[in-house]
Order: C-alpha cells, then structure tokens, then sequence
C-alpha cells in the first residue's frame, strides 16, 4: 500500500481478510461480531501495509499520523466519519473497542517505520508484540464477547504466540527486507556476534538463538490454552481455531529446523478443518 493521504481502508484488505484462512477463523461467529472482526482486520492491514512498504519512511510516518487522525475522529462526538471508515466507527461503538488498543498498533507499525528492526533486546521484542499482536488481540476479545479481564490476559499471551511464531516462520522473508526480530540476548546465548540479518540466517547456531523463542511460543501458547479453558466456549471458538492452526506452524517449524536451505512452513489446510470442525460447530 502506497501512504496514501487518506487513511481509507485499502479496497483489498477486507477482501483478503474474507479469503484468507483468517476467514475460516472468523466466519463461525455471529454476523455483527464477524464483521466487526472484518473491520480490525482490515485497520491492521492497512497499516500493516504502510509499515512494510518500500516507499520513503517520511511518507509512511505521514500515512500512519493520518490513520492517528482518522481513529481519534471515530471517538470524536460530532465529528464527520469518512464513508471508508463507518464500518469501523460502527464496530467501535457496537462493542467498545478501546482507541488506545488501535493506537498501540499504530505504535508498533511506527517502530518498523522508524527503523529496520535488529536483533532488539528482549525488553524491546516483546513491546513490540504487545503493539502488533496483542493490542490486536485486545480488540479482538471485545468483538469476541469475552469478559474484559480473561480477554486482555488470552491477548498478552495468545497475541504473543502468534508473533514469536510468525518471527520464526518468516527469518528469510524479514531478512530480505533488512529486519531481524530474534532477541539480541538469545544471538549472543548462541555466540552470534553479528546482527545484519543476512549473516545471522547464515550461522551454524541459528537453530541455537532460535530456540529460546520457539520455547517462548510455546509457553505462551500453553497460557493461551489454560485461559481459553476457563471461559465460555462459544467466545474462545475463534481464538481456539487459530491458537491450533498456530501451534501446527509452530510444531512444523520445530520439526523443520532452521539449517539451510529452509523450506516455506505453510498453514496446514487440514489442521485448519480439523479446528473448525472441533470448535466451529458447537
């Protein structure tokens, strides 16, 4: 997406939300909070978007400032709502969705703009998915129905499994692009002295700095799975269909390893199902 001036929700974003495996996730809940879910999606697309674009950073902070403007407008009294974004306005006030969640992944997007992201401090690291994945996942478990304490504590933990995973399955992509996520502690644990993300890949020890994250992942994702216990089932249906289609990544990435050459470790169509079917139809 280019930073355009107006912060309008990009025409593809919902249509790749409704044809993604996020789909598959999102289309057992009842209308309202599936569209709303639509909407989260499609914001976090879009900024998603920007943060990753190649264009000059200048731009993408100015395309990020106006989505700053366009949420704070939605909780605005009085104030005109763009066409683009009445949908989004219309899933806030249906189900409480907090500006400052909204704001937290625009910080996050702002931290990928700011810099290319290097072997951050773990401080660092999990800052930066508390923005991009468990703010998300916030938002989500308003629009889910689930009871605001359980649903903030399934986000820090669940929207962390999902981007310690996403790290680890996505080392050559985000490479290529000049980032590298793994923590700067668990390199030098693995007596990696270098940070250009290239040389890193290349290391003998990748497999070694990448296992404390993987180990991280799974914890959360264990945590995840403790509170989505304690809930009522039919607002954790959503969560617990990607909390297994994430955890299938995880276990291939596992398997795989990290030697080269690494092959792409892709969502399991049949994992996706198998969630559907034991969390879906009840």
């Amino acid at each position: 997406m280019n930073g355009a001036s107006e912060a309008a929700v990009p025409a593809d974003a919902s249509t790749s939300a409704r044809g993604s495996s996020f789909n598959a996730a999102m289309r057992i809940l009842p209308r309202p909070r599936r569209e709303a879910m639509f909407e989260i999606y499609s914001f976090c697309r879009a900024v998603d978007d920007i943060a990753d674009e190649a264009g000059p950073r200048p731009a993408r902070k100015q395309a990020l400032a106006q989505w700053r403007r366009d949420i704070d407008s939605l909780y605005a009294r009085g104030e005109p709502i763009k066409p683009s974004l009445r949908g989004l306005g219309e899933a806030i006030h249906a189900f409480g969705l907090r500006r400052e969640d909204f704001c937290a992944v625009i910080d996050g997007m702002e931290m990928d703009v700011e810099t290319d992201i290097r072997a951050p401090d773990l401080a660092t690291l999990d800052l930066y998915c508390d923005r991009v994945a468990s703010a998300v996942g916030r938002l989500s478990a308003r629009a889910f129905g689930m009871p605001e304490a359980e649903g903030d504590n399934l986000a820090h933990h669940l929207g962390r499994a999902l981007q310690l995973t996403n790290i680890l399955r996505d080392l050559d992509e985000d490479a290529a692009i000049g980032r590298l996520y793994l923590p700067r502690e668990d390199l030098c644990v693995a007596g990696i002295s270098v940070e250009e993300p290239r040389a890193v890949l290349a290391d003998s020890a990748l497999g070694r700095a990448c296992a404390p994250t993987l180990a991280r992942a799974k914890a959360h994702f264990a945590e995840a799975a403790r509170i989505m216990a304690r809930c009522p089932r039919r607002s954790v249906r959503a969560p617990r269909i990607m909390a297994d289609v994430y955890r299938a990544i995880l276990d291939r990435l596992e398997q795989r390893g990290f030697a080269v050459p690494r092959s792409r470790v892709r969502t399991p169509r049949h994992r996706v199902l198998l969630a559907i079917l034991r969390y879906g139809l009840v």
